[in-house]
């Protein structure tokens, strides 16, 4: 059974709890509490868990010293000590919904490190006890002997998928698609020892993707024991702001062998400060706008804004090492690039501060938001503050393309061209009518506008390509006066015929 089966088959089950009213998303994380037990198992970590428990060791030694309280506590740490997955399969019924569901409470109680923020206040929405075994069951069914160890980490990221592609979920605003995930990886060459960032990470999909290009890349097992702990543990780092999103990134890197800090906070608040210093930002920040049109709480931006966007971008350049190395990719939509007041400023301070060499102009119908028209930014950080940026190439990929969507997928073969342009030695011998360059002094003649590039649009008339007006009128006449003098002989032929009546 491939990936891909059992995926959908883990999809369907959620036919099984339309009767407890529960949504798509509910549904994936209820998905992620099970399937992480039961990948435990598959992979062999079940011992993992019972590693992880906070104090029980400390406990168990006291022996008959233990206060009540303790006792208490102790016999909360046995069950989870005592768990499997055969036990959790061997319930049924109530029992299995209370067994599960104190489970669900005590990981996310006692345990520490990735199991502890997997299960933080985690709850169980399923409240049919039928409805629970069914779906365990039927987890335990699937045929998990054709899934490898890494393969764990395709099947989670195919519910996500699964999960973001269903417009009645509404998690399509934490999804950026695979294939453009990749080929922003791809043209910016993640590197060993180099630290990587996404402070709107979503699921993790961008760094899930950083650290396969690493691996992809390099002889994972040429490394020191020093390097080696440093890509699992410190080289891919994000911040999200929705718990449950967070819940599901945690996930989806813990399976994918990835054990470095995701920040559960709101990176365009103080607390985003202390992300700094990386080698590789890459991101998808959040459409829209704050809440009732506040700015930032962050005090260090030079221009806070209620654009979301906008002091996210600031955030991202503050964020890289000033060593004319770092560099970010960063999806942004078209207000970005042409809003007034402080976006002129900070498109400004952008280009000063960073040479801004590369903005890909997205098709539209890629994101959930249908009509959304979106960019990427390529920026490398300066040594310096000033004058980073000389010019600036542009390439239209959402002209005269197709509308994409579910019936026509964005492919990587979309892609070709571009990435063709944009490692081109020499970018002045492309020659391809969708990449275009601005010099800076013709960027700031637009009050620093970047809603530049794109090729003329075939299905829109040009008002130059119009005739002439007085021309079209008289030629209009001519052809009436054409008309009127055929009629006239018609009428004179039929009158000879027939006489006048």
């Amino acid at each position: 059974m491939s990936n891909q089966e059992i995926v959908q088959k883990l999809w369907n089950l959620c036919n099984v709890l339309r009767d407890d009213g529960i949504t798509y998303h509910q549904y994936v994380t209820e998905l992620t509490y099970i399937l992480f037990l039961k990948m435990m198992q598959e992979t062999a970590q079940e011992e993992d868990i019972a590693k992880n428990i906070v104090g029980i060791t400390e406990l168990r030694a006291k022996g008959d010293k233990l206060t009540n309280k303790e006792k208490g506590e102790l016999a909360e740490k046995e069950i989870i000590a005592e768990y499997s997955w055969e036990v959790l399969v061997s319930k049924n019924g109530i029992e299995l919904k209370k067994y599960y569901n104190t489970l669900l409470r005590l990981l996310g109680e006692h345990c520490k490190g990735h199991i502890r923020d997997i299960y933080r206040d985690a709850r169980s929405n399923i409240d049919e006890p039928k409805n629970l075994e069914k779906i365990i069951k039927n987890i335990d069914g699937l045929d998990w002997y054709s899934v490898d160890k890494d393969g764990f980490g395709d099947l989670y990221e195919g519910l996500l998928e699964k999960n973001a592609n269903e417009k009645k979920s509404g998690a399509g605003q934490y999804f950026t698609p695979r294939v453009l995930i990749d080929v922003m990886v791809k043209l910016t060459k993640p590197q060993v020892g180099e630290l990587c960032n996404d402070p709107a990470c979503g699921t993790f999909g961008f760094m899930i993707a950083a650290d396969r290009y690493v691996k992809e890349h390099n002889d994972m097992y040429a490394l020191s024991d020093k390097q080696y702990s440093f890509q699992k543990h410190q080289a891919f780092t994000g911040c999200e702001l929705v718990a449950e999103t967070h819940r599901l990134s945690m996930m989806n890197a813990m399976i994918h062998g990835i054990e470095s800090d995701i920040m559960l906070a709101d990176t365009l608040s103080n607390q985003g400060k202390t992300m700094s210093d990386f080698d590789l930002v890459l991101t998808n920040p959040p459409f829209g706008t704050k809440q009732g049109g506040e700015r930032a709480t962050r005090d260090d931006l030079t221009y806070p804004t209620s654009n979301k966007q906008l002091n996210f971008l600031q955030h991202i350049y503050r964020s890289l090492k000033q060593d004319g190395k770092a560099r970010a990719a960063v999806v942004l939509p078209d207000n970005v690039l042409f809003a007034d007041g402080d976006g002129a400023k900070i498109r400004e301070d952008l280009m000063n501060k960073c040479n801004l060499h590369t903005v890909l102009r997205l098709p539209t119908g890629i994101f959930y938001a249908q009509g959304v028209k979106t960019n990427v930014l390529f920026f490398t950080r300066g040594k310096t503050n000033e004058n980073n940026t000389k010019e600036v190439w542009f390439y239209d990929m959402r002209t005269n393309m197709p509308s994409f969507g579910k019936t026509t997928p964005l492919k990587s073969e979309h892609f070709a061209d571009f990435i063709k342009a944009y490692e081109a030695t020499d970018r002045t011998t492309v020659n391809d009518e969708r990449f275009s360059v601005f010099t800076r002094e013709e960027i700031e003649k637009k009050n620093n506008s970047l809603d530049l590039g794109l090729i003329r649009d075939d299905s829109v008339l040009d008002y130059e390509d119009l005739q002439d007006p007085i021309e079209s009128g008289e030629e209009v006449i001519a052809q009436l006066e054409e008309a009127v003098d055929l009629i006239m002989s018609v009428v004179k032929e039929l009158k000879s015929l027939g006489g006048e009546r």
